[in-house]
């Protein structure tokens, strides 16, 4: 009889990271670095909130720990800008990582609800020199 063994699970069933699943997700992520993977692929990620953050930079240190350099591709625009948000870039992703999208894959359009929104500068320039007119005259 043989046996039969899974493939890998490189996290690409995943679509949700966030708080209502961030235990199971954790634990699956601890499995895989057991198990050897140094890939997670986060392309079918829609969902994540800031736990997201908390739960790979988890599966980081447990790569760190095991010896193991881990590797997290293809975030989705939401989860990058956690990321930058956070300040955590070089924590996740080594400098020579680009973080965008691998020009190969089919672009997911559902990742589109989610990208960063850029407001024209004129909104912050406005409101920079409000701030700093009120800094400036204040009556005491």
């Amino acid at each position: 009889m043989n046996a039969v063994t899974d493939p890998i699970d490189n996290l690409q069933s995943l679509t949700s990271l966030t708080v209502l699943n961030a235990t199971a997700a954790l634990q699956r992520g601890y499995a895989a670095i057991k198990a050897g993977q140094t890939v997670f692929d986060l392309r079918h990620v829609l969902t994540v909130d800031s736990v997201s953050v908390s739960v790979m930079l988890a599966w980081q240190r447990a790569a760190h720990d095991a010896g193991i350099k881990l590797e997290l591709k293809n975030l989705p625009p939401a989860l990058q800008s956690l990321t930058k948000l956070y300040g955590v870039c070089s924590l996740l992703f080594p400098p020579d990582v680009p973080l965008e999208q691998d020009p190969t894959l089919a672009r997911n359009p559902a990742h589109d609800e989610f990208a960063p929104v850029k407001a024209p500068e004129t909104v912050f320039a406005k409101k920079t020199a409000v701030a700093a007119d009120s800094a400036n005259h204040h009556p005491h």
